[in-house]
């Protein structure tokens, strides 16, 4: 038996003896990959068309839900069958690294689709995203699919940016600490049943100019190593995170894709990642046609190798024929790619694939059962964020005569973000040139919702699409809020990557307001003198000053997912007590981009007056914002000891009380300022955050802690920096609202 087959042979020693059996040409097609749909023929695997496109074999087999459409039986089946393709007729039997797409959800016709990123992240609650992708990673094994690409690990503060709702929001520590959970879930407890997590899109690539997609990003070192890098770091030193994957834009002039700083000196050399990079789909090629730093193919595929980018999606191009060249030619050592298809090969060991590449047909249940259910229902409920309830108008009694108003309210399609499998099925069908289905599991919308909990009567009115100027339908939706006690009008975008979506990929906006006329639809409502409710579906902060003036409520409900509607209903009708928090700032106006918590002491004001000419210079609603129906007070701050060491932890307790009259949950938040630094320093920055439930007048301590040794930052040299001096600790609801304070000294 080959060593390379021998399971009791250690990792390296079976690498290093597939690699020497290699020649030249196997060793690229370990480097890149096939579309799934290339492969396809009626309603499964084609061996002729693999003999044709991957004779040598293949390292990736890429987007097998979306790009065949099929359902998860067929998707095993359809796995399998390449599987036993290579096994079978190349030469050395490698088996691919079968990847999709899992940020809120496993991309695949029929499996559950949860709350898209921005969502979790408004839950702080990071044991949420780790149980939802212990069950993407079981569905995602189940039908042969190794790797996920997910989660998205950009720091945004710019609303424009149609990805916005890909992210965990505007601050380091809540997407560390979102993120390092999600990926814990993903990769499981054990590699060779784990899926591989991919973090994305490093580095920097939520800081681009004018919040435009693949612009350039103007990051100086210190942002980019104390805001930017820490969530991949986190997520590799803490949830031994497997694969990376390298951003399309540039920074200072190297694109992300050809940066050995960030590729190898940071990542393997500071960070000590062994896994495998890979390249978001088409980076490489965007070397020579995009940034114009590459002359040809073969010049992009120098850069990238030689920078640390392992392998080239999602088809094998620039790292073929002009690579091969290369190293022929003596242009690109051998050693350098060896490097990266060592580290191809080590992961395929690591799971397992060389032993078992097959899977047996996949449970029915397993992919959108009562349990997947139950789950998308409780993380919508707890992504819904209450932005505004003056005079009491929610929740809503359930006998009330309510006007169901707007484009978002009975469109299901609409609660489902970017890397959903209906939004990727309207991409990746036309794309690949074969009818795809986009329809997937049973969505509940809100008017459906509703209709479930409500004892009153319910008249629904559209009143306008998302886009477009029509306006028709306005005097229809008016005649229903003039007849009901409250109109509640669901408004928001469309998610997707087409050209008829308002936000995602690709789909960044100049302006925040409401897309469309939906703006003018919410004023003529509010004339009738219905009271209003604004429900928001979308994936963005929207600027809403101007509409908030004529909107006593509003609840924020993102892209909650296939269950969506009913966590909205809930809410709305007070089943359900709102407690999400914001992970990041609403604007007042898009003039004010960027408006973020964490600023230093000379930003987020105009000297000397501070505000603006023309508007406040604070967010209208702040970072950590969420109302309830209940109310809670804290007290007794207790921080100890007074004077610590670097060694030593700080603990911080606070007193947390329900004083309201119904239960409630409270996202208590931490954060801290180093009063006088050698550099200027943030004036707050969240350290510390637990989401707490509480009966009417049930209290609770809530306890913190901070290691000495995590005050350090980047000094004037940009070298990590421990200094001497105050902390002020202010603990509270949010950002804006740290109601209680204390002191601490460094020594």
């Amino acid at each position: 038996m080959e060593v390379y087959r021998d399971c009791a042979r250690g990792l390296e020693e079976r690498v290093g003896d597939l690699l020497s059996r290699l020649t030249l040409e196997e060793k690229l097609t370990q480097l890149g990959g096939v579309w799934s749909f290339e492969l396809v023929e009626g309603e499964g695997f084609s061996p002729a068309k693999a003999a044709a496109r991957i004779p040598l074999g293949i390292g990736h087999l890429c987007r097998v839900g979306v790009g065949t459409g099929f359902d998860p039986a067929a998707i095993a089946a359809f796995c399998n069958d390449l599987q036993r393709y290579l096994r079978e007729h190349t030469r050395l039997g490698i088996p691919a690294l079968v990847h999709e797409e899992c940020l809120s959800g496993y991309t695949a016709r029929g499996a559950a689709i949860f709350p898209q990123a921005i969502g979790l992240a408004s839950t702080w609650e990071p044991e949420l995203p780790e149980r939802m992708t212990a069950a993407i990673r079981e569905q995602m094994r189940a039908t042969g699919v190794h790797q996920g690409l997910a989660p998205v690990l950009d720091v945004c503060r710019d609303g424009r940016w149609g990805r916005v709702e890909e992210t965990f929001g505007e601050d380091p520590y809540l997407v560390s600490r979102m993120g390092v959970a999600y990926v814990r879930g993903l990769e499981g407890p054990e590699p060779r049943s784990g899926v591989v997590a991919t973090l994305k899109h490093f580095a920097g690539h939520g800081a681009s100019e004018a919040g435009m997609n693949w612009a350039p990003a103007p990051i100086p070192p210190r942002e980019l190593r104390e805001v930017h890098l820490p969530p991949f770091a986190a997520a590799i030193r803490e949830a031994r995170a497997r694969a990376v994957m390298s951003a399309y834009h540039e920074m200072d002039g190297v694109p992300a894709s050809a940066s050995a700083e960030l590729l190898t000196a940071i990542l393997r050399e500071e960070w000590g990642f062994e896994g495998m990079v890979i390249a978001d789909y088409y980076a490489v090629d965007m070397l020579h046609a995009y940034h114009r730093v590459a002359a040809d193919k073969a010049a992009a595929a120098r850069l990238a190798i030689t920078a640390g980018l392992d392998v080239e999606l999602p088809v094998l191009d620039a790292y073929g024929e002009p690579l091969r060249r290369l190293v022929v030619e003596g242009k690109v050592p051998m050693a350098v790619v060896d490097r990266a298809v060592s580290r191809v090969l080590r992961l395929k060991f690591q799971l397992g694939l060389f032993e078992q590449p097959f899977v047996d047909p996949p449970d029915p249940a397993l992919f959108d059962g009562p349990a997947h259910r139950a789950l998308a229902l409780e993380l919508a409920r707890k992504s819904l964020v209450l932005l505004r309830n003056e005079g009491g108008r929610l929740p809503l009694a359930r006998e009330a005569r309510v006007a169901v108003i707007g484009p978002a309210a009975a469109d299901g399609r609409l609660l489902l973000g970017d890397y959903s499998y209906p939004a990727q099925a309207e991409m990746v069908g036309p794309a690949s040139g074969r009818t795809v289905p986009t329809s997937s599991v049973h969505v509940v919308d809100v008017l459906e919702g509703m209709r479930g909990l409500s004892r009153g009567e319910i008249r629904f009115a559209q009143g306008c699409q998302v886009l477009g100027e029509d306006r028709s339908g306005f005097a229809e939706a008016v005649r229903a809020a003039r007849g009901a006690d409250v109109a509640v009008v669901v408004a928001g975008g469309r998610s997707g990557l087409t050209l008829d979506c308002t936000c995602g990929e690709m789909r960044d906006r100049a302006e925040l307001g409401l897309p469309g006329v939906q703006e003018e639809l919410v004023r003529a409502v509010a004339e009738t003198g219905t009271p209003v409710v604004l429900v928001l579906v979308n994936g963005r902060p929207y600027a809403l000053e101007s509409i908030a003036r004529v909107v006593p409520a509003i609840l924020e409900a993102w892209l909650p997912g296939e269950e969506g509607g009913r966590a909205v209903a809930e809410a709305l009708y007070g089943q359900y007590n709102p407690g999400g928090k914001l992970p990041i700032g609403f604007p007042r106006r898009v003039g004010q981009i960027p408006v973020y918590y964490r600023r230093k002491p000379s930003g987020g004001r105009s000297q000397f007056w501070g505000d603006y000419v023309d508007s406040p210079a604070g967010p209208l609603f702040p970072f950590g914002h969420g109302l309830s129906y209940t109310r809670f007070a804290y007290s007794d701050l207790k921080v100890q000891p007074a004077v610590v060491a670097r060694e030593d932890t700080v603990t911080v307790t606070v007193r947390l009380t329900c004083v309201g009259p119904v239960s409630g949950e409270e996202v208590v938040q931490l954060y801290l300022r180093d009063e006088v630094a050698s550099v200027t320093r943030p004036v707050q920055e969240l350290k510390g955050f637990c989401r707490v439930h509480l009966a009417p007048g049930e209290s609770r301590e809530v306890t913190f802690t901070v290691d000495g040794g995590s005050l350090a930052f980047l000094g004037p040299d940009l070298r990590p920096l421990l200094e001497p001096g105050t902390y002020r600790v202010m603990v509270g609801g949010s950002s804006a609202a740290a109601t209680l304070e204390g002191v601490f000294e460094l020594v």
